[in-house]
């Protein structure tokens, strides 16, 4: 029996902000600086779908690529949810890093935390890369409501860009 495997992503210089959100959504997303040949390499090279807001790269043959429409987060994010499809597994992973992220207990995470973070907060969630530890914080009701309209904006009709590969 043949198992579905998530869709592994690679963002350009131009998407960086869409990478982190797409990080904490689940998506396993890979993002590179560099001119359109290093881009490129690195999205074949790792079978990744591209994201770019580059028409040019986007037609460069033998890359599987997604054309991101809009400036605005939101609708990228939508855009991709739209297209790719939720994530397989929705685990969140390092906005710095792309690794997902593993759950620690408070007392883990209390030499590390505020104390007022630590009294307040009873999940936490660590990169075992870099050592970051995320919290839902205050913070937090900002991002669940851009991805709610994120979601929301999925649900509409949104053309499709996917080209190539």
């Amino acid at each position: 029996m043949e198992t579905e495997s998530a869709p592994r992503l690679l963002a350009d210089a131009m998407l960086g902000k869409l990478a982190r959100w797409l990080r904490v959504l689940g998506y396993d997303t890979r993002y590179v600086q560099g001119d359109d040949t290093t881009v490129a390499h690195h999205a074949r090279a790792e079978g990744r779908i591209l994201l770019t807001r580059d028409r040019e790269l986007v037609q460069r043959r033998g890359l599987r690529t997604l054309l991101i429409i809009s400036q605005h987060l939101e609708a990228q994010i939508a855009q991709v949810i739209d297209e790719i499809g939720p994530p397989l597994d929705a685990t969140p992973r390092c906005m710095r890093c792309n690794v997902r992220l593993t759950s620690i207990s408070v007392e883990q995470a209390r030499p590390h935390v505020p104390p007022y973070v630590a009294e307040t907060q009873s999940t936490f969630h660590q990169c075992s890369k870099c050592g970051k530890i995320y919290w839902q914080g205050t913070h937090w009701q900002g991002i669940k409501h851009r991805l709610q309209q994120a979601r929301q904006r999925a649900e509409e009709d949104v053309p499709s860009f996917v080209l190539g590969g």
